[in-house]
């Protein structure tokens, strides 16, 4: 098949979307964030990638620290009215029941089925379009029932997933094999 070129676009799909948690002036925040990822597994390390203008960096700054709460596909709506409001003038502790960790600053949600409570351990300017801010999960909080063999069972937790370019928000497909594993079919078929 023919391949077509679409330029330097961010199409790394599909994406999470979180719920990034901090305090400002003790009230708690959140906002949509799609562009997160894991970068370090020991000590655990975690990236958002955030717009340098959000009420939301000043909080993360301030407190040192942010949550990556998980939102299931039910809370579709809720999640993406967050982006849709600014907690510069609507008070976004109130959408949510809030708790908090280690971390006493922190605010996490209880409604999302996962969140991890991160430390601040670095923020980059990326030259005014981006700030990266690199969290250490210090904790990791999880709904018993979405529990499976003692790691959190991603059918159960029901992840938004968002396509880059479309806007459009995805639920999880179905399973299709064990990482590091289905791959040793692939020698029997190759021979």
């Amino acid at each position: 098949m023919k391949k077509k070129t679409m330029g330097a676009k961010p199409f790394l799909l599909p994406m999470t979307t979180v719920l990034a948690g901090a305090s400002r002036e003790g009230k708690a925040n959140y906002m949509p964030v799609s562009f997160c990822g894991i970068i370090q597994q020991s000590p655990a390390l975690i990236v958002i990638s955030v717009g340098p203008t959000h009420y939301t960096n000043k909080a993360i700054k301030d407190s040192q620290g942010f949550s990556v709460n998980i939102p299931s596909a039910d809370m579709v709506e809720i999640t993406d009215y967050c982006g849709l409001i600014s907690g510069v003038n609507n008070d976004k502790s109130v959408l949510f029941d809030n708790f908090y960790g280690k971390l006493e600053n922190i605010p996490m949600i209880k409604e999302c089925h996962l969140n991890l409570e991160c430390k601040l351990v670095n923020s980059i300017d990326l030259g005014g379009t981006h700030e990266l801010f690199i969290g250490e999960i210090l904790e990791s909080y999880i709904d018993e029932d979405c529990i499976t063999n003692n790691l959190p069972d991603i059918k159960k937790i029901d992840p938004i997933t968002y396509s880059v370019g479309s806007n459009e928000y995805w639920r999880v497909g179905e399973y299709i094999g064990k990482a590091w594993g289905v791959g040793k079919n692939y020698e029997s078929i190759k021979k």
